[in-house]
């Protein structure tokens, strides 16, 4: 069983791109689809970063996963956000939060190209342990919110790509805990249970490299009666609008308009929207 060699194997973008959690399929949600262009028989790896930019923090996020058989995959990734001085109301003044990613995703049934006049989707599900790292400050955040620093995500994601029409459509159902998707920690002292949260992603092939989309992630809500004031750490649902060109199956480049709705209201009020960037390599 060897590499999969990059001419070789599924057509262009049909391996999705690096999610920001490391997974194959957009860039804020998972796919049933297995990263690379690795199909039966292959072994297939990729490696990603991305840079996410938005009116008052910024978050820069590496990792690398390895596909094997079309039908298993393993990822890793790093997330570093900076929330520079937005949040020193809340005593966190310079908080810099880094939060370690191991995920693992298996294809149970289906094909999401094959028999493409059919219904039936692709479907995998997916587990990833998440575990953040908040250096000197993280009594001072953790403590009081009464978050863990570590916890996992579970989810399953159905895909489907019609290709006469170009058009693909996912959906995935994540059973989470995490606020700001891990990076301020699991659950709360005020609640926050597992709770179930839908994420949708549509794309169009404009020509074979070339395809455009949009993505939605529903998020649990559990701080926003959090002892450091009421709404201040409410969690709002995230959007985007993409388009991703892979010139060749060994390089991709996505671009996307976010919007991460407002991170901390009690501080700072302003939706963060900005600018999306990532380069994903392919062997």
């Amino acid at each position: 069983m060897g590499a999969a060699r990059a001419g070789d194997g599924k057509l262009l973008l049909t391996g999705g791109v690096s999610s920001i959690d490391g997974a194959a399929g957009g860039g804020l949600t998972p796919w049933a689809l297995t990263g690379s262009y690795a199909t039966t028989g292959e072994v297939g790896v990729t490696a990603f970063a991305t840079r996410v930019r938005t009116g008052d923090y910024g978050l820069t996020d590496q990792g690398l996963a390895v596909s094997a058989w079309d039908r298993l995959e393993l990822s890793l990734a790093r997330q570093d956000l900076d929330t520079g001085a937005n949040l020193a109301p809340l005593g966190l003044a310079g908080l810099h939060l880094r939060q370690d990613i191991v995920g693992l995703k298996l294809r149970v049934a289906g094909e999401a190209i094959l028999d493409s006049d059919r219904f039936m989707p692709q479907v995998a599900i997916g587990l990833q342990h998440k575990k953040t790292h908040a250096g000197a400050l993280g009594p001072t955040l953790f403590g009081p919110l009464g978050a863990r620093a570590s916890g996992h995500d579970a989810y399953i994601s159905a895909t489907k790509l019609w290709l006469a029409q170009g058009l693909l459509a996912n959906l995935t159902l994540r059973v989470t805990r995490a606020n700001q998707n891990g990076l301020l920690g699991f659950g709360g002292a005020q609640g926050g249970g597992r709770r179930l949260e839908p994420e949708l992603s549509l794309a169009r092939l404009l020509r074979r490299d070339l395809a455009v989309g949009l993505e939605y992630r529903a998020k649990p809500d559990n701080l926003a009666d959090s002892v450091l004031g009421h709404g201040a750490l409410k969690e709002d649902d995230w959007k985007d609008v993409f388009v991703a060109w892979a010139p060749n199956k060994h390089v991709s480049l996505t671009a996307a308009w976010v919007d991460l709705g407002r991170i901390a209201p009690g501080v700072q009020p302003r939706r963060q929207t900005g600018g999306y960037l990532s380069v994903q390599l392919a062997l």
